[in-house]
């Protein structure tokens, strides 16, 4: 270990000697996302700033788009106007010295821009301080408590130093009554949805900590590096299937190169095998390692092409230990896998996006773990055939109406896909699925539409649908038969491998129908200060009546630079 600490030293020496100019990230917030995203469908080309399908987005990459936008905006309808100036506002940094100003700052020193509660830029110093506030206050009609709510206090600071180191640290504190059918998850994952570790504060009250922070230093114009402690997101879709931002934070080393017409990114995770221990104990580590190449071909298709392994070794302190070889961010990992002995969990995959008549965006995800075409012919519903897809198109300004957008994606994943032979090697992170909140095992289909009739008002109907089969216990039996289905991704496949290896195929086990619907209107009274009412309908439907679970919940909120809270499960 000090070998690996003297090591990493002199690199962040000899990085910090040639610092360029730098910038911070969006945090991951698929609602603002979609603003983004949308620009580049009406521009009917790919982005030369942004390559989609890694999130979080540079700051000063959408301020660069933005900017590139300028001679179509002639074109666009009052609601395409503001959410433009709101990028702009959000990100002054990147503009000209009048870009942001507030028209009557408060007491001189607050609100001097439109976006920030207080504000520096000096030479070699920017600085951005904003309070962090979700007050949500429901009514859960169908559960077992009368309300529920959410409250969330914080602090969101990021800046940057010289123009060549960037900053971002965002603390909160919360506590939280869930929807029964959430609380359900926490007590079975040991975590709350999205964050991880969680205290019990009275019978239903959920109380934890939330907390992001990270470096950024860019090497040369084309290569920068990231540091911290955060969540990213790879693919185009709502869902992901390698890695999406479902899971509790975790610390990582990100490097991204971007040159001509190529995007390559090198990612390092280190995560959590296991949090089952009672008490002070040191949590178990392993580590996943990523890499994407992504390409734009032509001014409309981009194709994306990937690897992600799961690896750690376990040991009599219940730490992972990490193999240096995975750092080479250039090498085949099955290639490393294999000549480690094939005990680690190595994934393949692709992604694509392609953008017609300024109007829809194509998109896809296709991940394979293993496979045998032999065995896909014979129809015999091997086990080791592991295989998600994902399908999906964006459509705005449906039938010419202006801002009313669409979106249509189905996700499926077969048995087993994210499981392996341990906790070390499967997909998960503090006892949560890292690419799909479903694990495995499950058909699914989305539809959202999205309508900004005024330009402070955004309203959102999503419908989730989904098939999975459940397991009939969450313990397995000593040889595993029955019970382990392939959905959940912390159990080991090892067992049924070996007992019962074919006719293993999606929605096995205990048939399971799912049905979700939220409709939110969001009015922005200020800059990033929203009013939120939703309205959340979800049906589960399970083979074992018991299990059924009919939710019907209401609930408005206050919330101050920070995104929606979503359990879409």
């Amino acid at each position: 270990m000090r070998t690996y600490s003297l090591a990493l030293t002199l690199l962040l020496i000899s990085v910090f000697s040639v610092l360029k100019a730098q910038t911070v990230y969006y945090p991951i917030n698929p609602e603002f996302y979609q603003l983004v995203d949308r620009y580049e469908i009406l521009d009917g080309k790919n982005s030369t700033q942004i390559y989609t399908s890694i999130k979080a987005y540079e700051r000063s990459a959408v301020m660069a788009f933005a900017d590139s936008l300028k001679a179509d905006s002639a074109q666009w309808s009052s609601s395409d106007k503001f959410n433009f100036s709101y990028l702009r506002d959000d990100n002054w940094e990147y503009g000209d010295s009048a870009t942001g100003r507030s028209r009557k700052p408060f007491l001189k020193a607050f609100y001097q821009k439109k976006s920030d509660f207080y504000s520096v830029n000096v030479k070699d110093f920017v600085l951005h301080v904003n309070p962090v506030i979700y007050f949500s206050g429901g009514k859960e009609w169908s559960g077992s408590t009368n309300y529920n709510y959410i409250n969330t206090r914080g602090i969101e600071v990021r800046g940057m130093i010289a123009k060549k180191i960037g900053f971002y640290t965002f603390m909160a504190d919360n506590q939280a009554i869930f929807p029964q059918y959430t609380r359900n998850f926490i007590a079975a994952a040991d975590a709350v949805p999205n964050e991880g570790y969680y205290k019990t504060n009275g019978a239903y009250v959920s109380d934890f900590l939330t907390a992001r922070g990270y470096i950024t230093f860019q090497v040369t114009p084309y290569i920068n590096f990231q540091f911290g402690h955060d969540k990213n997101f790879i693919g185009h879709g709502y869902r992901s299937l390698v890695q999406s931002d479902f899971s509790a934070n975790n610390t990582f080393l990100k490097t991204n190169l971007r040159i001509w017409k190529l995007n390559y990114m090198a990612l390092f995770n280190v995560m959590n095998a296991q949090v089952s221990f009672p008490g002070d104990t040191l949590y178990p580590k392993k580590y996943n390692a990523i890499h994407h190449l992504s390409i734009n071909i032509g001014k409309k298709f981009n194709l994306g092409i990937f690897e992600s392994i799961m690896f750690g070794r376990g040991d009599s302190m219940q730490q992972g230990t990490f193999d240096i070889g995975y750092l080479n961010p250039v090498i085949f990992y099955r290639y490393m896998e294999q000549q480690n002995g094939s005990y680690d969990n190595a994934m393949l995959g692709m992604d694509f996006k392609w953008l017609l008549l300024k109007h829809f965006s194509l998109y896809g995800q296709f991940v394979i773990d293993e496979l045998i075409i032999d065995q896909v012919k014979s129809g015999d519903g091997w086990w080791g055939n592991k295989q998600g897809l994902q399908l999906g198109m964006k459509y705005i300004n449906v039938a010419g109406i202006k801002n009313l957008d669409l979106q249509l994606e189905t996700n499926w994943a077969r048995p087993f896909m994210y499981q392996h032979k341990n906790l070390y090697t499967s997909f998960t992170h503090y006892n949560q699925a890292v690419a799909h909140p479903l694990g495995a095992n499950f058909k699914e289909f989305i539809a959202i539409v999205r309508y900004q009739p005024i330009a402070r008002l955004h309203l959102t109907l999503k419908t989730i649908a989904y098939q999975y089969g459940a397991d009939s216990s969450s313990v397995l039996t000593q040889n595993g038969v029955g019970q382990n289905n392939g959905g959940n991704p912390l159990k080991s496949y090892m067992p049924v491998a070996q007992a019962n290896p074919f006719n293993q195929f999606i929605g096995q086990g205990v048939k399971t129908n799912v049905l979700y619907i939220s409709f939110t209107a969001s009015y922005m009274v200020k800059h990033n200060l929203f009013v939120d009412f939703t309205q959340i309908l979800r049906k589960s439907d399970s083979a074992i009546d018991s299990r059924d679970l009919n939710t019907n919940f209401t609930s408005i909120a206050l919330r101050w630079n920070i995104g929606q809270r979503l359990q879409e499960f």
